[in-house]
C-alpha cells in the first residue's frame, strides 16, 4: 500500500491494482491534460490535470464502498466488485483529448469511446485482466460508460457521480473561489443501495442528504456560471476549436492521432512553418492570451427553448456561419466566432430518493411541504448560467440586430441562405 499527499483530499492509499494502472503510459500522459483546459489563461491556479482528479476518484469510491459497507448495503457484492468500480473511477478520463472537452464540441469520437481501447487493450487491459479476470475491462469500460447494470453502476456515471463531487470540489479550489463548497461528507454518508422495481439494485440518496445534495446543485451552478462558461474562458476555448478543426481540414494534424497528444504536445506539433494564417493567428493568439472579445452575448432564457441549438451541435454550419459573418464585416476568417456551450443538465432528476419511512420515490419536490423542487430549479439555473455570445478579434463590433435575427433561425434556414449566397446581417 502505498501513500500519496494530495492538496484536496490529505492521504491517498494506493492498493497494487491502481499503482499498476498509474504507472501505464495511458494514465501517465494524465499528467499533461489539464482539468480545465484553457481556464488558466483567466484563473492562474487552474492548473491541475486529469491525473490528479482520477485519483481524488478513486479515493472518493473508496470512502463510498467503506461507508456503504459499513451500513451493510454491500452484502453480495464481492470484494472483486468493488475494485471493478474503484478501477473505473480511476480509469474514467483515460479518452480526454488535449484541453479536456472542447474538441468534442467541434465533432470528433466522444472520449468515451476513444477510452475503449484504451481500457480494453494494451497496458491498462493487461492489468485489469491479470487482478481482476478475463472480463474485467469490458466490465470496467461499461461502467465508465454508463451501460453497466452494477448495483454500484450511480457512483460512476449517473447524477450524483463521484466525478461530479470530485471536480467539482478540486476546481473550486484551484481557480481559489468560493463557489464549489458541496458537503461532501454529509453527501457520502446518505449514499444507499436501494431496490428499484424497474431496475433492481442502484444507488440513491437518504432523504438526510437532501441538502447535501442541493449545496452539489448550486455548487455547480455557480463553477459553470463563474468557471466554466466565463465569457474569456469559452473564447479562449472558442479560438482553440476553430484552430485544431481548421489544422484537421488542411491536415496538420491527422484525427486518429489528437487523442495521443497532451495539452503543449498538440499545441507544438501545430506550430510550424507550413500552418496555414488563418491557424497560425489563433494559435500566435492563445499562446500570448490575445482573446477575442464579447461583440455580442444574449442569455439562454431569453433566446428561448431550442433557439440556436445549431450553434452547439453543428459545428460545420457554425464555420460556415463565422466565415460570412467575417466577410460581411470585412474581416479575415477565425476572426469572428460564436459560442453556445452545449447542453449539460444541473441536477439530474433521476436520483433514486429514500424517505425517512423506508419509501424509495425519484426525486421531486412535489407534494413535499417545505422542499425545494431540485428539478425544476436546476433547469432554471441552467438557463441562466447559459450564454450565446458572438467574439470578434480586436474587439470589432457586429450589428446585435441583425446577429440575433440570424441567429433565431432554424438551421434548415440558414444553411439555405448561405447555399444561396444570401446575406445574413441584413
Amino acid at each position: 500500500m502505498e501513500i500519496l499527499r494530495d492538496p484536496l483530499w490529505n492521504n491517498i492509499r494506493l492498493d497494487p491494482l491502481a499503482l499498476s494502472l498509474l504507472e501505464t503510459p495511458v494514465m501517465q500522459r494524465l499528467r499533461y491534460v489539464r482539468q480545465l483546459g484553457l481556464a488558466f489563461l483567466v484563473y492562474p491556479g487552474a492548473t491541475h490535470s486529469r491525473f490528479e482528479h482520477a485519483l481524488g476518484a478513486w479515493h472518493l469510491a473508496g470512502m463510498a464502498l467503506r461507508l456503504l459497507d459499513e451500513r451493510g448495503a454491500l452484502t453480495g457484492v464481492p470484494l472483486r466488485e468493488q475494485q471493478i468500480v474503484r478501477a473505473a473511477a480511476l480509469l474514467h478520463d483515460v479518452g480526454h483529448y488535449p484541453f479536456s472537452h472542447a474538441l468534442e464540441e467541434i465533432g470528433v469520437t466522444d472520449h468515451e469511446e476513444v477510452a475503449r481501447p484504451l481500457i480494453t487493450a494494451g497496458e491498462i487491459g493487461h492489468c485489469l485482466r491479470a487482478q481482476l479476470g478475463d472480463t474485467a475491462p469490458d466490465e470496467v469500460f461499461a461502467l465508465i460508460t454508463g451501460r453497466s447494470t452494477h448495483p454500484l453502476q450511480g457512483l460512476i456515471s449517473g447524477s450524483i457521480d463521484l466525478d461530479k463531487i470530485e471536480y467539482l470540489k478540486r476546481d473550486a479550489t484551484m481557480c481559489g473561489v468560493p463557489y464549489g463548497e458541496i458537503d461532501v461528507d454529509r453527501l457520502l454518508n446518505s449514499l444507499v443501495v436501494v431496490t428499484l422495481p424497474e431496475h433492481g439494485p442502484a444507488v440513491g440518496v437518504h432523504e438526510k442528504g437532501l441538502s447535501a445534495l442541493e449545496s452539489l446543485l448550486f455548487a455547480k451552478y455557480q463553477m459553470y456560471r463563474n468557471v466554466y462558461w466565463h465569457h474569456a474562458v469559452r473564447s479562449a476555448t472558442a479560438m482553440y476549436k476553430r484552430l485544431v478543426a481548421v489544422a484537421l481540414d488542411t491536415g496538420a494534424v491527422a484525427a486518429d492521432r489528437v487523442a495521443r497528444f497532451t495539452d503543449e504536445g498538440l499545441l507544438v506539433h501545430l506550430d510550424t512553418p507550413t500552418l496555414v494564417p488563418e491557424a497560425r493567428a489563433l494559435l500566435d493568439a492563445i499562446r500570448v492570451r490575445r482573446l477575442h472579445k464579447r461583440a455580442y452575448e444574449c442569455p439562454a432564457a431569453i433566446l428561448g427553448d431550442n433557439v440556436g441549438e445549431w450553434i452547439a451541435s453543428d459545428y460545420a454550419l457554425t464555420r460556415r456561419v463565422e466565415n460570412a459573418f467575417a466577410e460581411e464585416l470585412g474581416l479575415a476568417e477565425g476572426a469572428v466566432l460564436l459560442d453556445y456551450p452545449a447542453k449539460t443538465q444541473m441536477l439530474g432528476v433521476d436520483i433514486p430518493l429514500q424517505r425517512r419511512d423506508g419509501r424509495v420515490v425519484h426525486l421531486t419536490a412535489e407534494g413535499w411541504e417545505g422542499a425545494i423542487n431540485l428539478p425544476r430549479l436546476s433547469d432554471e439555473l441552467y438557463r441562466s448560467a447559459r450564454r450565446l455570445r458572438v467574439f470578434t478579434a480586436n474587439r470589432a463590433p457586429v450589428p446585435s440586430a441583425a446577429v440575433l435575427h440570424t441567429l433565431r433561425l432554424e438551421a434548415d434556414a440558414v444553411r439555405d441562405r448561405l447555399d444561396r449566397g444570401a446575406p445574413l446581417l441584413r
